[in-house]
């Protein structure tokens, strides 16, 4: 542990920051695995689009808030169209 007080800081500061990433990035898986279940089941189009929908918002204010790099952001929707489309046929 270290001794100096700008340090203590620093560590209790990069545990908040670790804290508020991994619960981001949890909510931002959760809506990945909504978006897959509401794609394979496919019952109605609303579902599917409102479940996106809450995805792209999520990943947009991950990066607004400086969790993910806006690249990985761009990869992460670009791959939940691509698994929409794969799902529908289209």
């Amino acid at each position: 542990m270290p001794k100096i007080k700008s340090a203590i800081k620093r560590v209790e500061v990069a545990e908040r920051n670790r804290e508020r990433n991994r619960a981001w990035k949890s909510s931002i898986r959760t809506a990945r695995n909504q978006v897959e279940e509401a794609a394979s089941g496919s019952k109605e189009g609303g579902d599917v689009q409102e479940a996106v929908k809450k995805a792209y918002s999520l990943i947009d204010r991950a990066v607004t808030k400086g969790i993910l790099h806006r690249n990985t952001a761009a990869r992460r929707k670009s791959r939940l169209v691509k698994m929409l489309k794969k799902s529908t046929g289209a």
